[in-house]
């Protein structure tokens, strides 16, 4: 019974870490974008459309980011 009073409070600590964890990744951007590094292996770097859709993708995060401000 005494392990309880262990455990207990480190069982606390642990989900206070991992929700400060969770926080700061969603706070720095880390979940923002999950699928485009998934799609962008299916297209040739070289390719003038893909570079074309790449620059607008970043004009539009670019913009985003502005707005945020």
């Amino acid at each position: 019974m005494t392990v309880l009073y262990i455990l207990v409070p480190i069982a606390i600590v642990l989900v206070i870490i991992a929700i400060w964890v969770f926080n700061w990744a969603v706070n720095n951007g880390q979940y923002d974008d999950l699928d485009s590094p998934a799609h962008s292996i299916l297209f040739d770097d070289d390719d003038p459309a893909h570079l074309a859709a790449q620059k607008r993708e970043d004009n539009a995060e670019h913009d985003d980011s502005d707005q945020t401000k």
